[in-house]
């Protein structure tokens, strides 16, 4: 079997374990009014089933391969992923609150279709504090349930790593929301927001997670460190551009959404650097269309874009050589590879 047919098989195996996990703990909920029931169906339970691309579960797999871990500890390495995928899932609900999203995966985020629903029905209260409340409480009970998925790895080890995936994404998300508030922002400063809020816990600490329930060796886990560090930055200056230039058809989220939210990124911190500096320049106080193509404009006329592009392949051709120093099973070390392109050319 190719590199690609197992990694869509493990995307398989675990959209069936991610239903059966919610299937069960939906089962809990049975004390709640249908209303309220209906809502977490369609607002988690459907958010977690029907999207996103695996690529966490994916790296969790891998770094069991390149560990050395045996295909009979398949099941647990389906439960770990799981677990990584449902934190994810509590990560997009409440990155959407704070970012005040209207759209994820092309549908309206669950905050707004609360705060909908509020007002169509004329309940008391403020309808968007309702539905920032609710969708809250949704993001909780997918954490709740990834820990309910990591049980069943047994695996103190792995526990330790799963920790703190979610302590640095958790602590690099408040990075992002104080640097915003700010409004300032060096170049090092949002690498090191971006590691933490998107890149560590999407590939190393997957990858990590998947050698911890290998039982792997320390040198092992240095390499795909080594392999997972450049490559999660990548990841995330890709994010970067998506976020000013991506189409919503494609992304699932509003075009230019990280101008109008002022957001420090790598892109628009290198913009600034070669354009004047912060408060200055197009970039800064973005509030329609016009300010997004106009900021845009800028972005490409000044160099900044064509920079984060090179540093994207840099980091990715770092990420790949890493693998060929670390003699890894051939069968992991393609199927990283493979994900290096996969998370890095994502289109716009």
């Amino acid at each position: 079997m190719t590199v690609t047919a197992v990694t869509g098989s493990v995307r398989e195996l675990v959209d069936q374990r991610l239903i059966a996990i919610v299937e069960r703990e939906m089962g809990r909920l049975g004390f709640l009014g249908g209303q309220e029931r209906e809502a977490v169906r369609r607002l988690l339970a459907r958010f977690v089933i029907d999207g996103g691309k695996r690529l966490r579960p994916s790296f969790v797999f891998w770094g069991h391969s390149a560990a050395g871990g045996s295909a009979g500890e398949l099941d647990t390495v389906l439960s770990a992923g799981c677990a990584v995928e449902l934190v994810h899932s509590c990560a997009l609900i409440l990155d959407d609150i704070m970012d005040e999203s209207d759209t994820r995966r092309g549908r309206t985020t669950a905050h707004l279709a609360l705060l909908d629903e509020h007002r169509r029905e004329g309940w008391r209260g403020d309808p968007r504090r309702y539905g920032e409340s609710v969708a809250t409480l949704l993001g909780l009970l997918a954490y709740t349930w990834a820990d309910t998925a990591m049980v069943a790895t047994g695996s103190a080890r792995a526990w330790e790593v799963f920790t703190q995936l979610r302590v640095e994404l958790i602590g690099g998300q408040y990075m992002d929301l104080a640097h915003a508030a700010r409004g300032a922002g060096t170049r090092s400063q949002a690498l090191l927001t971006g590691a933490y809020k998107s890149g560590k816990y999407t590939v190393e600490g997957p990858l990590l997670l998947g050698h911890a329930l290998a039982r792997g060796l320390p040198g092992v886990r240095a390499a795909l460190s080594a392999y997972a560090l450049p490559l999660g930055e990548a990841f995330q200056l890709r994010d970067d551009v998506l976020g000013v230039f991506g189409d919503p058809a494609l992304t699932g989220k509003p075009a230019g959404a990280d101008l109008f939210l002022g957001k420090q990124t790598y892109l628009l911190a290198e913009a600034r650097r070669r354009t004047g500096g912060h408060g200055h320049t197009p970039v800064d106080d973005v509030r329609d269309e016009a300010d997004v193509a106009a900021a845009r404009e800028l972005i490409v006329a000044c160099g900044a874009l064509e920079a984060v592009e090179r540093r994207i392949d840099l980091l990715t051709r770092k990420a790949t050589a890493a693998l060929e120093r670390a003699g890894l099973p051939e069968e992991a070390s393609a199927a990283l590879v493979e994900l290096a392109r996969q998370v890095t050319d994502r289109r716009v």
